[in-house]
């Protein structure tokens, strides 16, 4: 990984990002136990398949965001039931999907494990995390996938329950920046910053040189041919699927790593980018790489210095645009200047001195100039004490105002 790397930094015009809202379907509420906290923590599940046995349906009510259950790749209607041991009144489902997610699926209540009230139901499932409002009961919840939105299985890192009554916080309240709630939060504000648009997943065909002296950047975290991560990102693809439309191109992106050249891509190259951007497994390789060489690093090294959610997506921000290299050098800074929570010192005292450094960083290049995403965005966020990373959150950058309600 070379000493630094930038980010695109080009006002594009934001697109709207808008949701529907899916409106559950009503039943009947019956006699039945009413509670609070996650109803599904560590009850008996069965499964229509398991990956393999490592992934199996216990992992995704075990509390644990690192663990999940996946089903068998390539065949669709596939499910995950739970028994809640008795007849139980839902209000809530929280859905928390990794990478291979259900584009259309249902969600389910029974009695007797046999006949099925339909309480959510939707064709267009976009990943992330799942917040749903349901009213029913049953001592059997069931999320039953119809349709996968990737080419893999269905995998679900937990699935949540939730009684009438429950008091339990929103997803994203007090968890690291791991959890995929959080994480998904994370991904947004980092599209926002590169691409002037919320919508991450829509960048997975990007592709432009911005005239950084760092050849092209592309995809949903701006791999960079002058850089090393766009030739790794390419490797791993091909080595999944080795015929793709990339695997041409990997002597000119080995020839002209650690340049700004062109040399070998081209228009060509671009184009054949853009169609394997419509690939789930080039998807995937992406998010994959992204999270080995950028998000797990910097969230780790956040834990060990005792950081809570915002600290840890300043850590994340700053690999992303100076690389590893880059992102140690503004800590060894901040360092110098502030104690970290993990060696006695105040939390907000310390993420002060290394948005200090960031910024400090950013301004030594014309390209990283615009501290924005700092000082509009993880600063504001700083001044407000929002040091989970709680949602709702507005911010601004490049004269841009974005918000997140939940």
């Amino acid at each position: 990984m070379p000493l630094s790397r930038t980010r695109r930094r080009a006002i594009i015009a934001a697109a709207a990002v808008t949701a529907g809202t899916l409106l559950p379907a009503l039943v009947v509420l019956t006699p039945a136990t009413a509670a609070t906290g996650n109803l599904a923590l560590n009850k008996p599940v069965s499964v229509s398949s398991s990956e393999d046995g490592t992934l199996t349906g216990a992992k995704a009510v075990d509390g644990s965001t690192s663990t999940r259950w996946a089903s068998a790749e390539g065949v669709d209607n596939q499910w995950i039931r739970i028994d809640l041991g008795a007849g139980t009144a839902l209000s809530r489902v929280v859905l928390k999907w990794e990478a291979a997610y259900a584009k259309a699926y249902r969600v389910e209540v029974s009695n007797d494990g046999t006949t099925w009230t339909r309480l959510y139901s939707t064709t267009s499932g976009d990943g992330g995390t799942d917040d749903l409002t349901v009213n029913g009961t049953g001592r059997y919840l069931r999320v039953y996938g119809t349709q996968r939105g990737t080419s893999y299985g269905y995998s679900l890192w937990e699935v949540e329950a939730y009684g009438g009554g429950s008091t339990t916080p929103p997803p994203t309240t007090g968890t690291n920046l791991d959890d995929p709630a959080k994480k998904e939060v994370a991904m947004k504000l980092v599209s926002t910053f590169e691409n002037s648009s919320l919508d991450w997943r829509a960048q997975f065909s990007y592709i432009e040189d911005i005239g950084d002296g760092r050849g092209y950047t592309a995809g949903i975290i701006g791999f960079c041919s002058g850089t090393g991560d766009m030739l790794d990102l390419v490797e791993r693809y091909t080595a999944k699927k080795p015929s793709n439309p990339l695997a041409p191109y990997l002597p000119a992106l080995r020839n002209v790593n650690g340049t700004d050249s062109h040399a070998g891509l081209g228009t060509s190259f671009e184009n054949a980018w853009r169609q394997a951007a419509q690939d789930s497994v080039f998807q995937q390789t992406q998010e994959e790489e992204r999270d080995r060489v950028y998000f797990n690093p910097a969230v780790s090294q956040a834990k060990l210095d005792g950081l809570k959610a915002l600290g840890q997506f300043a850590y994340y921000d700053a690999a992303v645009m100076h690389g590893e290299d880059g992102f140690r050098s503004i800590r060894q800074v901040a360092l110098s200047r502030a104690t970290p929570p993990s060696r006695g010192g105040n939390e907000t005292t310390y993420l002060h001195a290394f948005l200090d450094a960031r910024e400090e960083e950013m301004r030594k290049e014309e390209a990283h100039s615009d501290t924005t995403r700092v000082s509009t965005a993880q600063r504001k966020f700083l001044n407000e004490g929002n040091l989970h990373l709680n949602t709702p959150l507005s911010w601004s950058v490049y004269g841009e105002s974005f918000s997140i309600s939940r």
